[in-house]
């Protein structure tokens, strides 16, 4: 099937029911693509900035001890997450689901494969990353109110749950409301990064600059580089969360690696750049001292209104929660529609198409990490799994050429692109082990702590062909109180028969475990 024939498909009714009044058992809903490209590049944009540029460059010039090498390290953490992002653009397009590495890794390897990868986002990396992020905002929101003292903890923890619950209640309401804020806010974060950006310009311009001299003495031992480069490439991550959306994205073939183009080589530009006025202001022993280093900048630039700095990172913030809460809810309900959770998890409002179950459950789970003193432990026990899983998407990518040549690929990308990328991530992956292998060996056992679990809860369940009542009974409930219905995920693998035959196989062999 060519792009011609594709997008040339008139539009598929918005509902499609099986019984006529009301979200029934058999009701079907079919997504309609509301994101547009300003939309898809607020996504990118709003998610990758979020708390990270304001923490993260301690983080880098901690292991580097170099102002020279620290800069390096971010523009190639631009260069390799746009290279993820254009192979992922190869994915998103062959394989049109909702879910990104969920989606891939069920397609390329099977469903034990994708539901380990599900199972590490449901358990940890999502609740905990929203938490974290939502922390972050209420810690800088509360710091003007806080000048001379540290904000009561339980105060900051309230902030960040209600934080979640109103951007839970934006995203159930409205696709389009929960755009807007994430297009409101990437402007408002990149209007204060370039507020930065142009002061530090100023002070380069105007003062002597002591912080460059000797940029390139620092510590280039292997671990320290690959840890550098962790907290590098964590202030780029959501480069890969428009994937988790494609079902919804307007002309996903054209849009999604425009919005690639668009929004990576923006977000690298603005991150250097950044870095470079940081670099230029704040001094080395300053950098090693303060973990929020646009606060330090903000002190030494703008005098009396410092307090703005505070703001700009909590509006950062929040659109950053907005774009992993959007994003997280539809990598569930693709995992539902695929039998790998319980299938209320599928159910969307019938008129406003926005999957409330799953996004109820995103936010109790990331309000129950907020409970938790560990949240930050766990993130660093799962970097490198996080690594790892990307890699896997990756030799999908590699094996679907192989195994589907086929296949219809709107957007293929050059071999050596996949294959450097693969090679970057597993030296992501492994060279942090030399030192520190703790961390990959308990990521690894709570990741095949799923094996089990999908063995019992899936395989079992489908050889039993019988539904649980208590699941039954929630998904009913679910359907009465939110108006809900079933996602028709056949949807786009009608417009495209080989996806279809692949998906059928796939799911054959998943009914014959």
């Amino acid at each position: 099937m060519t792009r011609k024939d594709v997008n040339s498909v008139p539009p598929e009714p918005e509902i499609a029911t099986d019984n006529a009044g009301g979200a029934e058992a058999g009701d079907k809903v079919v997504l309609k693509r509301k994101i547009t490209l300003i939309n898809g590049v607020g996504i990118i944009v709003g998610t990758i900035i979020g708390s990270g540029i304001f923490i993260s460059p301690t983080g880098v010039f901690v292991f580097t001890k170099s102002v020279g090498s620290s800069l390096v390290i971010w523009t190639l953490s631009g260069i390799l997450s746009t290279l993820g992002a254009l192979c992922y653009a190869e994915l998103g397009t062959c394989i049109t689901r909702s879910g990104g590495d969920y989606a891939y890794l069920l397609v390329a390897f099977g469903p034990l494969v994708g539901f380990l990868r599900l199972w590490m986002a449901l358990l940890i990396i999502r609740p905990t990353t929203q938490a974290i992020v939502a922390l972050t905002f209420a810690q800088y929101a509360v710091r003007p109110f806080f000048e001379d003292c540290e904000a009561p903890e339980m105060a900051v923890r309230l902030l960040a749950a209600v934080c979640l619950c109103f951007l839970t209640a934006i995203n159930c309401i409205s696709t389009k409301w929960a755009m807007k804020i994430q297009d409101v806010f990437t402007i408002a974060k990149l209007t204060a990064l370039v507020s930065i950006i142009l002061a530090g310009m100023y002070f380069m311009a105007t003062e002597t600059l002591d912080n460059f001299h000797n940029p390139w003495e620092g510590d280039y031992g292997l671990s320290s580089l690959a840890y550098a480069f962790y907290s590098g490439l964590f202030a780029f991550g959501g480069w890969n969360y428009l994937n988790f959306v494609t079902e919804e994205l307007e002309n996903p073939y054209k849009n999604l690696p425009r919005a690639i183009w668009i929004a990576m080589p923006m977000v690298t530009g603005i991150y250097v750049f950044v870095n470079m006025a940081y670099f230029a202001v704040v001094s080395r022993q300053e950098m090693f001292a303060s973990i929020a280093v646009a606060v330090s900048f903000g002190n030494r630039m703008f005098g009396s209104v410092a307090w703005l700095i505070p703001i700009f990172v909590a509006l950062s913030t929040f659109g950053g929660v907005n774009g992993i809460l959007f994003t997280s809810a539809r990598l569930f309900s693709t995992g539902a529609q695929e039998g790998h959770l319980p299938a209320w998890f599928s159910l969307v409002h019938v008129d406003r198409q926005t999957p409330i179950p799953a996004l109820i459950f995103t936010c109790i789970t990331s309000i129950i990490m907020l409970l938790s003193a560990d949240v930050f432990v766990l993130i660093n026990y799962f970097s490198q799994i996080l690594w790892l899983s990307v890699a896997a998407s990756i030799a999908g990518l590699l094996w679907l050429r192989i195994s589907k040549p086929n296949m219809p690929r709107p957007i293929r990308v050059n071999l050596a692109l996949p294959i450097i990328f693969l090679i970057c991530c597993l030296g992501l992956v492994l060279l942090p082990s030399f030192s520190e292998p703790f961390n990959l060996l308990v990521g690894l056992a709570i990741t095949l702590s799923g094996v089990p679990i999908y063995y019992v809860c899936i395989v079992w369940r489908n050889n039993k062909q019988s539904k649980n009542f208590l699941m039954q009974w929630i998904e009913r409930g679910c359907q009465i109180l939110f108006n809900a219905a079933f996602v028709d995920c056949h949807h786009d693998r009608k417009r495209d028969p080989e996806f279809s035959e692949m998906q059928t196989s796939i799911e054959d062999k998943s009914v014959s475990h």
